[in-house]
């Protein structure tokens, strides 16, 4: 067991629910796009470049290639026959060493039927990946002497877990999973380095597990000369109402854990999708324990200020199990598949604008190019939020995002 502290916070949990957010922000803030090929619950999904891939679901082994350009989809190829998809993890792996950029290399694993499989992925937009033999399917995750590796142990249960790729060199592989458990796979070795408890008595599953990299690059910043000096992975964990900061020593390879606020409006649901961007974590639906309740609201959650906000019916319709990944220049989040309230697996798939659910990147625009263009460079961005902040207390206008806020930054800056 590694070494760990749960600090746990004095205040209260500060939610924030006005009436500024809910004016603008309602399910008229996403936009329809083509429908999936096929009804998708619990999809894993990675970005390359300008394509979404879409790897299986619950029950369904196809997996497709969305171009965000095009708004099309392409087939890539299917799961083995034998592999029953329920509660899997799709990730791409890091490889330093290889330099070819027209490919990516996918880790899938996981489930109530544990596998190991990868992919090399070469782009089905492109006619020469018809040709590459090895290329787009799933194949066993081997180690360097061609052995099938197994990841889990044997009496572990991976359904609903959740996985991040971290370490110093990203060669690490964090697995969250059922009942409380938190495990490090060295993709280096092919072996497990540490296996600890979560401080927590909820069970976790289908939840949120993100890496803290906006956050640690802050930190780094603010360490000591020795403290930079070790090596640590941050993370971050919510499911139902726990919340926790996860720590990874690589140095002395052992965890540490904080526990953070959990709001009351999204404290009794999982299952939700949720994406980090801008150092917020954005939730979008879920259901509750028995599936009884399942939520159209949006949460957003402020990693620096350990605030929360709700956004009431701001989906089209009641939804959980879907997935939200965002765009490759971060300024649109895709949300797909997922279930209704009715308990019926949708194919619907829909974007939604970053900026909608973060009003402060307008102005922190304005500051950036003004502050640039006058070459003054002592403000900070914690200084531009604060200012914001101000305003909005003094102002007490509705704020939201609106089009035309696109128009006057885009005019803005073709003067410019």
């Amino acid at each position: 067991m590694g070494n760990r502290t749960a600090a746990q916070k004095s205040p209260k949990i500060q939610t924030e629910q006005t009436e500024q957010s809910q004016h603008l922000i309602t399910s008229t803030s996403f936009q329809s796009l083509k429908e999936l090929p096929t009804s998708l619950s619990d999809p894993q999904c990675v970005l390359y470049k300008h394509e979404l891939l879409i790897c299986g679901g619950i029950y369904q082994r196809a997996c497709y290639s969305y171009h965000t350009l095009k708004n099309e989809y392409k087939f890539i190829c299917e799961y083995p026959i034998h592999i029953r998809l329920e509660g899997h993890c799709v990730v791409k792996l890091v490889d330093k060493n290889n330099k070819n950029s027209n490919q990516v290399t996918l880790l899938s694993f996981g489930g109530s039927n544990k596998h190991a499989l990868a992919m090399k992925y070469v782009s089905v937009w492109n006619d020469i990946s018809s040709n590459l033999n090895n290329c787009n399917q799933w194949v066993p995750f081997t180690n360097n002497r061609n052995h099938p590796i197994i990841i889990g142990r044997y009496f572990d249960s991976y359904l609903g877990a959740r996985a991040v790729i971290g370490g110093s060199n990203n060669h690490l592989l964090f697995i969250t999973y059922p009942r409380n458990n938190i495990s490090v796979f060295d993709l280096n070795t092919f072996q497990f380095i540490q296996h600890d408890t979560l401080p927590t008595d909820n069970y976790i599953d289908y939840h949120c597990f993100i890496s803290n990299s906006e956050n640690r690059q802050r930190k780094e910043m603010m360490k000591t000369n020795e403290e930079k000096n070790k090596q640590i992975y941050q993370m971050m964990l919510f499911c139902r109402f726990k919340g926790l900061s996860i720590e990874y020593n690589e140095d002395d390879n052992n965890f540490q854990f904080h526990q953070l606020n959990v709001c009351d409006d999204i404290g009794p649901l999982y299952r939700y999708a949720y994406v980090c961007t801008n150092n917020i974590i954005l939730f979008f639906g879920g259901c509750s324990q028995n599936g009884n309740v399942i939520s159209k609201s949006v949460h957003k959650y402020s990693i620096q200020e350990d605030k929360w906000m709700t956004f009431q019916n701001a989906l089209h319709s009641p939804l959980c199990d879907c997935a939200a990944i965002l765009s490759e220049k971060d300024d649109h989040i895709h949300i797909i598949g997922g279930v209704n309230d009715k308990k019926i697996t949708v194919s619907t798939h829909m974007k939604t604008k970053v900026c909608i659910w973060d009003s402060s990147l307008l102005v922190m625009m304005y500051f950036f190019i003004y502050f640039h263009e006058t070459q003054i460079n002592f403000i900070s961005k914690n200084d531009i939020k604060y200012i914001i902040q101000c305003w909005i207390r003094i102002s007490k206008i509705k704020l939201g995002w609106i089009d035309d806020f696109d128009k006057i930054v885009t005019k803005y800056i073709r003067i410019k």
